[in-house]
């Protein structure tokens, strides 16, 4: 990967995207696991539909430690790759907090923190489904960066269900924008917040994201949180 494009991007509009990360193949295994019976689903810890939270239409599991291999790996491997550019936002934005090299060293202090959950989840959508607008804070400890890998190929899978990401910039109305995904794309993005350059220097611009209506078919995605949940 083009790490020095990726890091460009996301100081530009706080988002970047990861052309084909995972391999079709490996997109459907991973997808297939969240029709696991729920007698079965040790993989997982819980699961959520979001209609009963108001968080949308839809559902999604969050996986139980130990994570898949395959998992595991991609969310140690990511960390390293964007923690120089987390340590870098922090400084910019004047945050004390910085970040471990490794991912191991960063999920202990979360666990010191009571932070003990793991976040990486699956999501799947149906027809009529969406997300609705949020940032996935789950304590004090949060890493500022996550990645959301599209398992489903539009236009065959599904039809609509859009990736989208707003940007709250001070004292202006928000920004809107659709990342165009295909099967395997990942998209890295702000959990919360950004460093952004004006006139009178840095200043911080608060991100969220969500998926517009599902018209048609099924869509799964995987999420990959860095830091732990309380």
């Amino acid at each position: 990967m083009a790490w020095d494009e990726i890091e460009a991007a996301l100081d530009a509009q706080g988002s970047a995207l990861l052309p084909g990360l995972l391999a079709a193949d490996e997109c459907r295994a991973i997808a297939a696991l969240y029709a696991q019976p729920d007698e079965e689903a040790a993989l997982f810890r819980s699961r959520v539909v979001m209609e009963r939270h108001g968080y949308g239409r839809g559902e999604y599991r969050y996986f139980a430690y130990p994570l898949p291999p395959r998992i595991a790996e991609l969310r140690a491997a990511l960390y390293a790759a964007l923690v120089p550019i987390a340590n870098r936002w922090h400084a910019a934005l004047g945050l004390a907090t910085r970040f471990p090299a490794e991912h191991a060293e960063f999920l202990r202090r979360c666990h010191a923190a009571g932070q003990t959950r793991p976040t990486p989840l699956l999501l799947q959508y149906g027809a009529g489904d969406y997300n609705c607008l949020h940032q996935d804070l789950y304590g004090e400890q949060v890493f500022p960066l996550q990645i959301a890998v599209l398992l489903s190929e539009p236009g065959r899978d599904f039809e609509g269900g859009e990736f989208v990401l707003t940007e709250q910039r001070p004292r202006m109305q928000s920004r809107a924008e659709v990342a165009p995904l295909r099967q395997g794309d990942a998209l890295v993005f702000a959990v919360n917040q950004r460093p952004v350059s004006g006139t009178r220097g840095i200043y911080r611009v608060a991100m969220r994201h969500g998926v517009s209506r599902l018209r048609a078919g099924r869509r799964h995605t995987l999420g990959l949180i860095f830091h732990d949940a309380a």
